[in-house]
């Protein structure tokens, strides 16, 4: 096998490998962070469901009591494109509603999947550090 092969072998072999790996690790675990140093509240729901609604309007009846406490984001999940989100690929969402608490060094506080009460929610969020 001459060099000329061998290079040609290695450029189509290894180079993806290499670039997949590369892209991989810049993305990182900034995907947890929070830009504002805040905890978060993370809410993945649908516009089709109906357990999605009713916390709906839970979250806008409590999360203004923690405005400046708590960083609250919504992720809609109904199209193919909307589950591109790195948000559900990192916090392995498969079902809405689910909402993920998240402390402010990044790490998961918790993740309740399905609709609880008000208070249980609330409960929650008072928890994050």
């Amino acid at each position: 096998m001459n060099k000329k092969t061998l290079l040609t072998i290695i450029s189509i072999l290894v180079l993806p490998v290499l670039a997949f790996w590369g892209i991989s690790l810049s993305k990182g675990t900034s995907v947890a962070a929070s830009a504002s140093g805040l905890p978060q509240v993370i809410k993945f729901s649908s516009s089709m469901c109906l357990e999605c609604k009713q916390i709906e309007g839970i979250f806008d009846e409590i999360m203004p009591k923690y405005a400046n406490r708590v960083e609250y984001k919504k992720v809609i999940v109904d199209s193919r494109k909307d589950m591109k989100n790195p948000l559900i690929k990192h916090y392995k969402v498969t079902l809405v509603p689910t909402v993920v608490m998240v402390n402010s060094d990044g790490s998961t506080a918790q993740k309740i999947v399905g609709a609880v009460s008000k208070e249980q929610y609330e409960e929650c969020i008072k928890g994050l550090k």
